[in-house]
Formats: C-alpha cells, sequence, structure tokens
C-alpha cells in the first residue's frame, strides 16, 4: 500500500514539473508587451505561409544580380556566398530561434533519467530541430509575408527586405527575453534606453535573449529531476535497509523512472509543455 500511495505521488510531481513549465515559467519571465504580439494565453495557429526552397533561391539570385551592369555575379562568388551562409547558419539556428531552450531541456530529460545515451544524441538534436521549426513556423511566415514575398515582386528592395526580417527575428526573441537580461546588456553597452523595446539594438537582444534561454531551460530541468531524483532515494533506502549497499541504486531505479516516464506520457508533455512556452 505504501509503495502503490508513493507511486502515485510521483506520477502527480512528474506532470505537475512538466506541464507547469510554461505557466509558471510565464511569471519570472515577464515578456515585453510589443504591439500585435500574441500574449501567452493566445494560441497561434499553425501556418503554411513559410517560405520554400525555390523563394530562398530566387532571393539569392535577386540578391547577387548587378542590375546596374546588366549582368549577374559569377558562379564562384555565388558558392561563396551560399557556404559563407552555410557556415553560419548553424549559430543562427541554435542561438536566435527556440533551439537552444528545448535542446537543453531533452538533454535533462535524458540525464535525469539516467539513460545514459538513450535515446542517442543525434536523436536528440533531430527531435529538437523539429520541434524548432515547428515553434518558429509563425515567425518564419510573418518573415516570408512581410520580407521575402515583396521582395520578390519588386515592392521592397534588398536592405528594406533584410531590416524587415531581422524585425521579425527580434521581436520573436524580444518576447521570449526578461527585461533585466536586456537591461543589463543594454547598461554595458553604455547606450541611451530606447523608448521602445523595438528601438534595442540587435547585437544587445541576442545576447540577451540566449542568456534568458539558459536559465528557462535550467529552470525547467530542475522541475524534472526532482520526481527521479525522489525515486533515487526511495531505491536508495530500500536497498540501505536491505543490506544490499554494494548494488548501485542506479541500476535499479531506471525500470521504475521508465515506466514512470511512460506513464505521464512524458515525450509528449515535454513537446507539448516546450510548444506552448513559445506562444
Amino acid at each position: 500500500m505504501a509503495i502503490r500511495t508513493t507511486l502515485t505521488a510521483l506520477l502527480l510531481v512528474l506532470g505537475a514539473a512538466v506541464t507547469t513549465s510554461h505557466g509558471q515559467m510565464a511569471g519570472p519571465i515577464a515578456p515585453l508587451p510589443l504591439p500585435g504580439a500574441p500574449s501567452d494565453s493566445t494560441t497561434v495557429p499553425p501556418s503554411n505561409n513559410v517560405p520554400s526552397l525555390n523563394d530562398l533561391a530566387t532571393v539569392l539570385d535577386k540578391a547577387t544580380a548587378k542590375e546596374a551592369q546588366g549582368r549577374d555575379w559569377s558562379t564562384p562568388v555565388k558558392l561563396v556566398i551560399i557556404f559563407s551562409g552555410l557556415a553560419i547558419l548553424p549559430s543562427l539556428l541554435m542561438m536566435m530561434t527556440s533551439f537552444t531552450r528545448i535542446v537543453i531541456v531533452l538533454s535533462f530529460a535524458r540525464r535525469a533519467l539516467s539513460t545514459q545515451s538513450i535515446p542517442p544524441t543525434v536523436a536528440v538534436i533531430g527531435l529538437a530541430l523539429f520541434l524548432t521549426l515547428y515553434t518558429m513556423a509563425p515567425t518564419y511566415a510573418k518573415v516570408n509575408t512581410e520580407a521575402i514575398q515583396p521582395y520578390l515582386a519588386d515592392k521592397i528592395d534588398f536592405t528594406k527586405a533584410t531590416d524587415t526580417a531581422a524585425g521579425c527575428i527580434k521581436e520573436f526573441m524580444l518576447r521570449q527575453s526578461r527585461r533585466n537580461d536586456l537591461a543589463l546588456f543594454v547598461q554595458m553597452a553604455k547606450v541611451a534606453p530606447p523608448t521602445t523595446p523595438m528601438g534595442i539594438p540587435l547585437h544587445i537582444v541576442i545576447p540577451a535573449f540566449i542568456i534568458s534561454e539558459f536559465r528557462t531551460a535550467f529552470e525547467i530541468g530542475c522541475l524534472l529531476f526532482i520526481p527521479f531524483l525522489l525515486i533515487d532515494m526511495v531505491i536508495a533506502s530500500v536497498l540501505l535497509s536491505a543490506g544490499m549497499m554494494m548494488l548501485p541504486p542506479v541500476m535499479i531505479s531506471l525500470p521504475f523512472k521508465l515506466i514512470l516516464f511512460i506513464l505521464v506520457d512524458g515525450w509528449g508533455l515535454l513537446a507539448k509543455s516546450l510548444s506552448l512556452g513559445f506562444q
């Protein structure tokens, strides 16, 4: 009866830890009020208006075209631009999107389960990548609507398109950044305090966004560790009272952790909470 009661309590703790990762984190984060930005309680419908590879290739052709001279840049120059963009793409993906928080939380979940390298690192990064694409879809759709498509239709020039796209990304990062982190970097940069959040320069918003994501991910990781730590403590106490001190508690507690994680649909709750945290 005591074991059943303990297991039920652990199930409730894990369910609360995972499902409240959005609700409880929204308080300390204190997102900045941006014009037109959806609030935390608003569900953003998925959008299919994301830029395609064809659109991106067309943007590259138009951006590298020398209309004034009546000819395009040579193929080697275009290849240099493409490979240079691919070189900085991982940094942009990890540091300016939701990827950082997602991959850290998934890594914490794997560590809390004590499964070592299961699921493999490649699988964790792959899941984080596709969750990033899912959570960033509204932002990408906005970039496509306000920057890429008008540029392809010759309604705006390349400079205006890049400024508009950067503004969309900045708006996303500002919603997820803490005021204290933004104020810290504004103070260290010794710039005049902006009148609006969108007036903060991008090179200040990016590091503030990154450390805000680190803090949020570590807070969620602490909540994830609590129920599994309780299991380890219970198993260690049972083994100690039974005189089996030489038996590793981790080896005995692993099946119980897996059962608990499966019963509460841990992966589904993690994916849902992480996705809702960016809406």
